[in-house]
């Protein structure tokens, strides 16, 4: 679609909000990392063990600033936006560690400011302010509807919900969108009827036993504040592409409303968030997709392209800070790699590598940094060998989250169990062609792999001092993320 006036005049305010955020970096050096992640990722619990780390002392070997004492200290400033929540930090932690829980999920934005001190390679002592902006990867996918009209949209939706395990979830509302009348009177209650199942239907796909990601608008899932307000009451309908709405009908209703959308929701978040971003963590639960089916793993690619076209990535110059900034480091994270023994922690690295190989290559050619890791910001198993017959099996040993079952047994959260989650394949492409049982296609006991939810480790306390969280490489996600700028 070609630009129109307001997206000129947006390009103009942000030209104009870079020059703004470059003046107070230029006497205050600062980084804007922005922490996504389609839901269930673990955002939340990522942003609160790297803080952790830093302000309490963690283990950090590969995080060459900090391993090597250059690092004085860290602690937490107030944050700059004051009309965006701040990230609960404190609660989380408690949550963690006094009540081995996993905090709630991420469903708006929020931001943290940590300032590290630290000694330059050349001795000279330095600040750098982190401002931590976590936001739900829900949003994310939304912005490629900013050039999308809502013919457009109809058009991707309902062929994308006519495909594998999505065409029967979707049932219900194809049914309902074979009674309205495009051409026909606006109808108020047709249209809550079309959003109520039209929302339904997304929600199913989220479902644990399908795991899919790509599922805009991503508010329909989480609308907060906006629930029932007519910017969030649509639904696709099936019209031309390249079709005019009559005046007073129920397609002009429906694409009016679809734009109140991109107005209140999307153009505001690219703007006040998202467009002032400098590097960028994707969080990928990939081991849901294992579980789901080879559905789930190609919407979780079809997901992560979708994300990465959304960036405006290259690398970072003055000119670009002064008028179009531009993320310059982006870092795809497979989280949740304590449900895997260390030695398929390379295929799982290889597997998510492989699902973001082609938008990752734009990225690299436009001149930003892209790496993938495999990661557990906080790790709640332990590593063992469980003979199995003749067999030993490399497995973890961990406490299931109550209510998990395995093999027809429940478990009550409280007992730690040893299980064998089942090998990645060395070739990544072996999962990329389809030919593995998941939970979409049959009962959980014939599925190939089974991760469990194991609940935070018990930590023992030293003193007063609360305990360094265990964790995965979460010191070379720093290292990348940050490493540069504490030189």
């Amino acid at each position: 679609m070609p630009p129109s006036f307001s997206d000129i005049v947006e390009e103009a305010r942000l030209s104009a909000r870079a020059l703004l955020d470059y003046g107070d970096s230029f006497f205050n050096p600062t980084v804007r990392l922005g922490v996504t992640g389609l839901s269930r990722a673990g955002k939340t619990v990522f942003i609160t063990a790297l803080i952790h780390g830093l302000t309490r002392g963690g283990r950090f070997p590969v995080f060459e600033p900090y391993a090597t004492g250059r690092v004085a200290g860290a602690r937490l400033a107030p944050q700059p936006d004051d009309a965006v929540p701040r990230f609960d930090y404190e609660n989380h932690v408690r949550t963690l560690i006094e009540e081995r829980r996993w905090p709630n999920s991420t469903v708006d934005i929020s931001e943290l400011r940590l300032v590290i001190d630290y000694q330059r390679q050349n001795g000279a002592d330095r600040t750098l302010t982190i401002d931590i902006v976590d936001y739900p990867g829900e949003w994310l996918l939304d912005l490629p509807l900013l050039n999308r009209s809502f013919e457009q949209w109809s058009a991707e939706s309902l062929a994308l919900s006519r495909e594998g395990p999505r065409a029967k979830l979707a049932a219900p509302w194809h049914e309902h969108l074979k009674t309205l009348r495009p051409e026909g009177r606006e109808n108020e209650q047709a249209t809550l009827a079309a959003a109520k199942l039209f929302t339904d239907y997304l929600r199913a796909c989220r479902d644990e036993r399908f795991a899919m990601s790509l599922l805009p608008p991503g508010r329909f899932l989480m609308p907060g504040n906006l629930a029932g307000s007519p910017a969030l009451t649509f639904a696709p309908l099936d019209v031309p592409i390249d079709g005019a709405a009559p005046d007073g009908s129920l397609w002009a209703m429906m694409q009016r409303r679809y734009e109140a959308y991109k107005d209140v929701v999307v153009r505001p978040f690219f703007r006040d968030h998202f467009a002032r971003l400098d590097r960028q963590i994707v969080l990928v639960d990939a081991l849901a997709a294992f579980n789901a089916g080879p559905e789930a793993l190609h919407d979780l690619e079809a997901a992560l392209a979708g994300i990465l076209d959304c960036f405006r990535v290259g690398r970072s110059t003055i000119l670009s800070s002064l008028f179009r900034p531009r993320i310059d480091r982006i870092l795809f994270a497979a989280t949740k790699a304590d449900h895997l023994h260390h030695s398929s922690h390379d295929r799982l690295e290889a597997v998510l590598r492989r699902a973001a190989a082609k938008a990752a290559d734009r990225a690299e050619y436009a001149g930003a940094a892209i790496d993938v890791v495999a990661l557990a910001a906080v790790r709640a198993t332990r590593e063992a060998m469980v003979a199995r017959g003749r067999e030993k099996l490399p497995s973890i040993l961990g406490t299931p989250a109550p209510g998990e079952t395995a093999n027809g047994e429940a478990f009550d959260g409280e007992t730690e169990v040893a299980t064998f989650p089942g090998d990645l394949p060395a070739d990544p492409e072996d999962l990329f062609k389809g030919g593995f049982r998941g939970l979409s296609s049959t009962a959980s006991e014939q599925a190939d792999f089974r991760f469990l939810r194991f609940r935070p480790p018990l930590l023992e306390h030293a003193g007063k001092d609360e305990p360094v969280l265990p964790h995965i490489r979460l010191d070379r996600a720093l290292q990348f993320l940050i490493g540069d700028r504490l030189q």
